[in-house]
This record gives structure tokens, sequence and C-alpha cells, in this order.
């Protein structure tokens, strides 16, 4: 019973303690944030860093204009007369559009807080891209004007990087490199591995590429999903 007793009362000045800390603390309180009530809590803290234009590069996700952008090129200039600035090219994740935008060199612009989330395209249902998380068996939906032309590479089974902005889908990614099979393509002659030409190919998610001759109704072949060429078959 003395342990039981001493058990409760250190338990009650430990959570006076904490209650204490948090009303009268100065400090900024970083909590966990949900994006769906309907899985289980992933905690994740939300971030927002102020960054100098001294840290832009490729890659940097910028809010501007209370949308989030990322910086596709960058230039540092130091003109003979007047301030330095930075060039930018910057493409909105959320409309797509591409601007240039320039910086006063030293400025403070605030990061975007994007962030990603592997997810596997499981089925199309209707209009909409279903995709899962493995761990959660959450469900993400996309519409088709979400996934644009990525459509022609999407197949089901194939795990995607699915980009976040202040709870919302904004983007997604494909794997670089894909099998896909090919459905419909003039069939190869002997001796059109050496030739060198191409020929058009249907894949079966219904891409049109250009493979080399030999390349044969059935064959497998890794494509490239940022240019859309064929590689090599897989």
């Amino acid at each position: 019973m003395a342990a039981t007793a001493a058990f409760n009362v250190l338990s009650a000045t430990s959570i006076f303690r904490l209650s204490s800390a948090l009303q009268f603390s100065s400090k900024p309180l970083l909590l966990p944030v949900c994006f769906s009530p309907r899985t289980p809590c992933r905690p994740r803290i939300l971030r927002i860093y102020a960054l100098s234009s001294n840290d832009i590069k490729v890659g940097t996700n910028l809010e501007v204009d209370g949308a989030p952008w990322r910086v596709l090129e960058f230039l540092h200039v130091k003109p003979g007369k007047g301030a330095a600035f930075v060039r930018t090219k910057m493409r909105n994740y959320i409309t797509g559009n591409t601007v240039e935008k320039t910086f006063r060199a030293g400025s403070t612009i605030d990061e975007a807080d994007v962030f990603k989330e592997t997810k596997q395209f499981t089925y199309k249902d209707g209009s909409q891209y279903v995709f899962m998380d493995l761990n959660t068996f959450e469900e993400t939906r996309l519409n088709e004007a979400d996934v644009g032309g990525k459509t022609k590479w999407l197949k089901e089974g194939m795990d995607c990087n699915l980009l976040f902005w202040n709870g919302k889908v904004i983007d997604f990614e494909l794997p670089i490199t894909v099998q896909l099979a090919v459905v419909d393509v003039d069939p190869g002659l002997k001796g059109d591995t050496a030739s060198g030409g191409s020929k058009p190919a249907t894949l079966d998610t219904g891409a049109v590429v250009n493979v080399p001759l030999f390349i044969n109704i059935g064959d497998q072949i890794l494509v490239d999903t940022r240019t859309g060429q064929y590689m090599s078959r897989a």
C-alpha cells in the first residue's frame, strides 16, 4: 500500500510540473499533427523555417504568396553597381506554372513544409486513382487532373512518392525507371539488332515509345519516366 501511495503522489507531482511547463513556458510548443481521423495517428511536427536567399539551390521548396514552389534553376548575381540578388526559376506545385523570380541577397524567405510519403498505386476507381499506405492501409485518391500525363507510366502495384503540403497532396513522383510490356509493335526482322533503327511500340499502360527494331510483342522493357525514352530490355 505504501508503495502504491508513493507512486500516486509522484505521478500527480509529475503531471503538475508538466502542466505548469506547458502553461508558463515562453518557448513555442510543437505539436504532432494528423491528417486523417480515420487512421492511427502518425505524429508529424509542423515546421516553418526561414531561409536566407543565400540558401537557395535546385530542389529547395519555398513558400511564396501563400503557395509552395520548387526551385528549378538559380543564379547568384553580383552586379558591378547595386545590390546582389538571386535569380530563380520556380515551379508552382499546385498549378504547375513556371515563373522567374528574383530575391534580394540576404533576404528572408519561408521554406515550404513539403514532405513525401511512399504509397502504392493499387487500382483505378472510375476517374480516381487510389494509392495505399502499406503500413496503415490508408487510401489516398487522386483525380485524373491531378495525375495528368503520368498515367501513361502508372501501373498497378507501383510504388510512388506522394508530396504533401498543409495536409493535402500537391504532387506525386513516379519511379525513375519502370518496367512495362510491349503489347503492339511491328515484328522485328533478322539483323535488326545491328541496324540501329527504331519503331513505335505500344505498352501495356497505353504509352507509345520508340524502341529498337529487334523488340517484339511480349517483350518487357525499361523506360525512363522523366524522358519517356526506351532504356533496355528488362
